[in-house]
């Protein structure tokens, strides 16, 4: 979208349960043996993008719906929308106006897969936009990945994985966002044997034992599956 590399224009954070408004927007801190007010991350990146109009300015919120969103946006939930940009309201900490600029775009991304979250509330969800991204197994990058590495073993993996995610899909307790992303198998160095013994045994039997808690079966069943490719 910016045509060129410049990291000055792209800022990247991660939201936790701990993440404030203090954090994000503006706060009182501690500083020697007083508090004093601070601004915070985003109030700083808009206002470099409120001072170079001509630009464009990425913020990027990654697990975004790991944080209170509420708590965290406060009257910024306002600002954000389309229609609002632009438009000045008076900040909670300090009696200022602020606008966030028309220039400045906001990428949050999450995991729909953590059990743990709750949805994303309708209030934001609202003011965004929503790309879902799949495994890329079929992506033109993989398959020449895939060409590049030229291993059978490697490409048997990974059609026993699509074939999986095709199961994963029809589960009516787990669907699309559980599916097992492409990037457990990409690797700038040698593809062995051992190293996808690793990624069947370590990382994706795991998170099945997580997926089916309550049918052992199914879970041995796949393990047989994806190991048997080892087998000659």
């Amino acid at each position: 979208m910016m045509g060129e590399r410049d990291e000055s224009r792209i800022c990247l954070i991660q939201f936790h349960q701990n993440y404030s408004y203090e954090d994000f927007v503006m706060g009182y801190k501690p500083v020697g043996g007083a508090f004093e007010l601070q601004k915070g991350i985003f109030y700083k990146f808009c206002m470099l993008a409120a001072n170079h109009p001509d630009k464009e300015f990425f913020f990027i919120i990654d697990e975004i719906n790991r944080g209170n969103l509420s708590k965290i946006f406060g009257e910024l939930l306002m600002l954000i929308e389309k229609d609002y940009r632009g438009e000045k309201l008076t900040l909670a900490y300090k009696d200022e106006k602020f606008s966030v600029p028309g220039n400045l775009y906001l990428i949050g991304m999450m995991n729909t897969a953590d059990r743990s979250l709750a949805l994303i509330d309708y209030a934001l969800r609202r003011r965004f936009s929503f790309f879902e991204m799949s495994p890329g197994f079929d992506s033109e990058g993989f398959k020449a990945y895939l060409e590049g590495k030229d291993n059978v073993r490697l490409n048997e993996l990974v059609a026993q994985i699509k074939e999986l995610n095709r199961q994963i899909v029809a589960d009516d307790s787990l669907g699309k966002g559980f599916e097992i992303g492409h990037s457990y198998l990409c690797t700038k160095g040698e593809v062995t044997d051992e190293w996808l013994k690793e990624i069947v045994n370590y990382d994706i039997l795991p998170m099945l034992r997580e997926y089916w808690f309550d049918n052992r079966t199914e879970v041995d069943r796949w393990s047989k599956k994806l190991n048997g490719i080892f087998h000659d």
